[in-house]
């Protein structure tokens, strides 16, 4: 009987290398979609599709770490059907495969949208590798790019062509960029930012259709507005791939439902990364995260407990953007927060804010300061266990980052 993983992203590779290292020596088979080997999704609006990175740096893992740790790869393949009763898995060959235990890491996809047009050739999501191949060939210094998106993969991908000498513009439907993720201060941080280096930035943006015959050329606004375009991308967010769970019977809820260890409605089945709904005692809630730590360390406490031990996994989230030459490092949820307070100076492009319910410390934005990141993420988990910072510790220039970590008592940490 083998270990068995759907999914060949982040949470699958860490999966293995957690398995081996805690002694688990069952054989595993992982089946991935996509035919390339395991690879790294966040450089792919950024370097690689400006072609400053080479493919064979995506990957993991070479080949041979597979086969040297008893991995069979199932590339390019896809499973349809779960059958929990018979604990055994079946492709979309006919073949049926049999485990002892089950992981579901199936991430997550782009979020479709009803646009007239947008079946058009040029018009492209941005999700693969197979999806920034296409890509490149358009990024060609004055060639005109609408984004439909302006969350951070909209922005980021604007950012990445912007600096490759194309005309840049972002459809963002809100009234404006980031408005699900982050408060006016820094939607209007980075508008800003786009705008100095040239990006145009269109909020509350009603489109009626893309155009084209065949090949996208632009598209057609309400109102009557046509925005001329070479290419489209596509960039309105994603949504997890729960269907196979979904069909086998699992708890679905806003995502595959688990427990602290990964561990499903089904005893034999686990799941981890974009497509798991977890428990956080720190936050004091069910959250669906997707980032590539919190597929990680998921990914680590399924492992543990697969070869019985436990490492169950509550930690606060955090997160990074790069855009430019601005890097913003997030640790926690914003979401709550009664007061914020600023270190640093906006105009700068450098700047701390801290973000405050009641007298915790929730979270901790912190744009191209790595010093106040770092220490923050330490003092949002001591927070959420008990601890109580001084707001004008934070805000004092003459206290820095690393000082804040001695106020600290060791039982917080």
């Amino acid at each position: 009987m083998s270990i068995i993983i759907i999914g060949a992203g982040q949470a699958a590779v860490q999966a293995i290398t957690s398995l081996r290292q805690n002694g688990v020596t069952l054989p595993i088979i992982m089946i991935g979609e996509e035919a390339e080997l395991p690879y790294q999704r966040p450089p792919l609006s950024k370097k690689f599709m400006t072609g400053e990175l080479a493919k064979d740096r995506l990957f993991f893992k070479p080949e041979h770490y597979y086969t040297d740790q008893d991995v069979t790869l199932l590339l390019g393949q896809t499973v349809i059907t779960i059958d929990r009763d018979a604990s055994s898995v079946t492709l979309e060959t006919g073949e049926t495969l049999a485990y002892s235990k089950l992981i579901i890491a199936t991430g997550s996809r782009p979020r479709k949208i009803p646009i007239a047009g947008i079946e058009q050739d040029g018009v492209f999501d941005l999700r693969s590798i197979g999806d920034v191949e296409k890509i490149m060939p358009y990024i060609k210094e004055g060639n005109k790019l609408l984004v439909i998106g302006g969350g951070y993969i909209g922005l980021e991908t604007a950012a990445s062509a912007c600096q490759k000498g194309l005309d840049v513009t972002v459809l963002e439907a809100a009234h404006r960029p980031l408005a699900r993720v982050a408060d006016e201060t820094i939607s209007d941080f980075y508008t800003k930012l786009h705008s100095d280096n040239g990006v145009k930035i269109i909020t509350n943006a009603k489109i009626e259709k893309i155009l084209g015959s065949g090949s996208a050329s632009g598209v057609l606004m309400q109102g009557g507005e046509v925005l001329d375009a070479d290419f489209i991308i596509m960039g309105v967010g994603i949504v997890p791939n729960i269907e196979l769970a979904e069909d086998a019977g699992l708890e679905i809820e806003n995502g595959i439902v688990v427990d602290e260890n990964g561990l499903t409605s089904d005893p034999l089945i686990y799941a981890a990364g974009d497509c798991s709904f977890h428990p956080n005692n720190l936050i004091g809630r069910q959250l669906r995260l997707e980032s590539v730590p919190n597929a990680i360390e998921q990914a680590k406490s399924v492992a543990a407990h697969i070869a019985d031990q436990q490492e169950p996994y509550h930690q606060i989230p955090w997160f990074w953007s790069d855009q430019f030459d601005v890097k913003l490092q997030i640790v926690g949820l914003t979401d709550g927060a009664t007061q914020t307070y600023l270190r640093g100076d906006i105009k700068t492009n450098s700047f701390a804010r801290f973000h405050f319910k009641g007298d915790q410390l929730i979270a901790v934005e912190a744009v191209n300061r790595p010093g106040e990141f770092m220490a923050g993420r330490q003092l949002v988990d001591a927070a959420a266990r008990g601890f109580k910072i001084d707001k004008d510790i934070l805000l004092n220039p003459e206290q820095t980052p690393k000082s804040w970590i001695s106020f600290i008592p060791k039982s917080s940490s």
